[in-house]
């Protein structure tokens, strides 16, 4: 997830118009879409009247990453093991979490981040899938004294590092800021942002771009009441396939120290 489908969409919308939404502070919108209020006419106004699919692209940026809480479901490439990380997870800016994460749709692990410590429950399947290649007994020890139970470890350690990486939104959707650090895919083509008329993403009304940077494509869900965040993308593009709602922002991560026992990792290891 280091080159995430929303940083290449932030780099569509940002190439095609000039405009640099995507950094924090740019873009001063106000986050009114036009669709709560009626025309002299006695008809709603056009969802996001008078702006263009690249400016409603780079609005839709600018809300996303300005909140502080959201909640992210899903599955998105991990470009380090070249799998496909399922999550469902409430984030903050505070570096909190709570939800869940498996690789390949073979088992899951409960995953909470609350100050330093990340405490995580695993599943056998998710246990044996991430043991592959050790011994037998090694790993049927693991699963006897892991699976199904609540572990800590510090949120600091190297064994840490990459699985709270998912905890902090900041990075996330900081990759928008880096995207270009993965060269240019269009083979010098301009990327286009269109839009596709109107859907339904949770009950929420949104608004529908397609944008396309040669060979990738994606579609974007930007909510058309309050402010103009990101409700759902769908990425067809090779380098970043998958699709992400994203809903609950602003809403507390419900993130708390487990009850019960607790098995301390670092402690284990000594």
């Amino acid at each position: 997830m280091r080159r995430t489908a929303l940083a290449a969409i932030c780099l569509v919308a940002a190439a095609t118009t000039g405009l640099t939404a995507c950094q924090s502070g740019t873009d001063k919108a106000d986050g009114k879409t036009g669709d709560s209020k009626a025309t002299a006419a006695g008809k709603p106004k056009e969802p996001f009247a008078g702006l263009t699919a690249e400016e409603i692209a780079a609005r839709a940026m600018t809300a996303t990453t300005g909140a502080s809480t959201l909640r992210m479901k899903g599955g998105v490439k991990d470009d380090e093991s070249d799998g496909t990380i399922h999550i469902d997870m409430a984030l903050d800016k505070k570096n909190e979490c709570a939800g869940t994460m498996g690789m390949g749709g073979k088992g899951k692990a409960d995953l909470i981040k609350t100050g330093d410590t990340l405490y995580i429950k695993y599943d056998e399947a998710f246990l044996r899938e991430q043991s592959k290649g050790e011994a037998k007994a090694d790993v049927d020890a693991a699963v006897d004294m892991l699976a199904g139970k609540w572990a800590k470890m510090s949120a600091k350690g190297s064994d840490a590092k990459d699985i709270a990486g998912f905890c902090d939104l900041d990075t996330v959707l900081g990759g928008a800021e880096d995207v270009d650090s993965g060269g240019d895919s269009s083979g010098g083509a301009d990327p286009t942002v269109k839009r596709a008329g109107t859907a339904e993403v949770g009950g929420a009304r949104a608004v529908v771009l397609k944008a396309t940077d040669g060979k990738e494509s994606y579609t974007l869900y930007v909510a058309t009441e309050g402010k103009p965040y990101l409700l759902r993308l769908d990425s067809t593009s090779a380098k970043d396939p998958g699709s992400i709602t994203f809903s609950d922002y602003e809403k507390p991560v419900p993130a708390k120290k487990p009850a019960g026992r607790i098995v301390d990792l670092d402690a284990l290891g000594g």
